[in-house]
Parts: structure tokens; sequence; C-alpha cells
């Protein structure tokens, strides 16, 4: 696995504007959930993550693929993190015709990535 980019506003951006590949959006979020593969097994350990999670995802999703996982995020930020794009960066979000689910997946992944920045600030 690659190295991942530090969780900040430039990896949001890089997030929504598709500079960063999906597998890696995919790894920061499990990381912020607590996922961890074993570098030497390739097994996931997932003793960190909550157990609404854990129980669910005993390893992590696809959140590009998965629509029920990425749904799960959705309904796992609080209520005042809902529009932190918008409040913290100024994003309009997608212009009409230009975005599909992947787009919006990624968009809700940066929105919860931000979310997790607040509370650890």
């Amino acid at each position: 696995m690659s190295e991942l980019p530090l969780l900040d506003n430039e990896t949001i951006w890089a997030i929504l504007n598709e500079e960063i590949d999906d597998a890696a959006v995919n790894r920061l979020v499990w990381l912020y959930l607590g996922y961890r593969c074993d570098a030497e097994t390739g097994k996931w350990n997932s003793a960190d993550v909550a157990p609404e999670w854990r129980l669910e995802y005993p390893e992590p999703p696809d959140f590009i693929d998965s629509r029920p996982a990425t749904v799960k995020l959705t309904r796992s930020t609080p209520p005042e993190n809902k529009q932190l794009l918008k409040e913290k960066l100024g994003f309009k979000g997608y212009k009409i015709g230009e975005f599909g689910p992947r787009q919006t997946r990624r968009a809700t992944m940066a929105n919860w990535l931000m979310g997790f920045m607040e509370v650890e600030s």
C-alpha cells in the first residue's frame, strides 16, 4: 500500500477534485474508522473500530462501490457536520450532468473526513 496523504483541507480538495485515487480515499476513511491491516498477513484488524461498524463490516467496505456503506457513513455524521464541505471549504457541489454516484460518494467520504478533522481539532 502506498503512503496516505495528511488529513488536511488540501487532501479534502484533492478528494473532491479526483486527484487522489478511489483506493487511497477508501484507505483514509478506513484508517479513521479504526481499521488496520497487518502488513505481513494482509488480514484486517477491526479491534479499534466502533461496534456499529465492526458488526456490520468486520472488514472495511469499499465506499465507492457500496451504497449501503456510504449511507451508513452519511448517517454516522452528526447533523452539525453535514455541511462542512460548504461551510469550511466553500464547496459548491458538482454541476448537474458532471457527476454520478462515484463523485457523490467521494463527497460523502470527504465530508465525513472533515467531520473527523473537526472532532480532532
